[in-house]
């Protein structure tokens, strides 16, 4: 049988992750600096899972039962590095949590996958209100 990428099925040039030994797209060269997009299946597992990240920081063990990449992450990010599809396991059992809401505008700020300001007293905006907080002190600098 053909190996197959774990992730999105495309059996050319693969290649085996270092963290858990499965076939995945050997496509990090298609990934253009600075542009954010998610189309690289080798660059999402190995920045957005929990799995990569264990195996990065030299973690002991299996990630799914590791207390470290727990306490690393807030409960957010720990479910959704967990959870998404970038994940060839997913936790099965992931621990609840609130979501995070943009302390402007009380909209629920998806971290994972939208863009956000994380501010210096633990709140958070989204997009939104952070682009208009950005213009407002763009605005407040330019003027003194």
């Amino acid at each position: 049988m053909k190996a197959k990428c774990g992730l999105c099925g495309k059996s050319k040039k693969l290649t085996k992750t270092s963290c858990c030994n499965n076939w995945i797209c050997d496509d990090t060269d298609k990934y253009v600096m600075f542009s954010y997009v998610r189309n690289s299946c080798y660059r999402n597992h190995d920045r957005y899972t929990l799995c990569s990240y264990h195996n990065i920081e030299n973690h002991k063990g299996n990630w799914l039962t590791c207390k470290k990449c727990i306490k690393d992450f807030d409960t957010e990010d720990y479910v959704w590095r967990g959870t998404n599809e970038f994940n060839f396991k997913k936790l099965s059992n992931p621990p609840k949590f609130e979501p995070t809401h943009c302390s402007e505008c009380d909209v629920i700020i998806k971290r994972g996958y939208e863009g956000y300001t994380s501010l210096p007293n633990g709140k958070y905006l989204c997009e939104i209100c952070g682009s208009k907080h950005l213009s407002e002190l763009a605005k407040e600098r330019l003027s003194n």
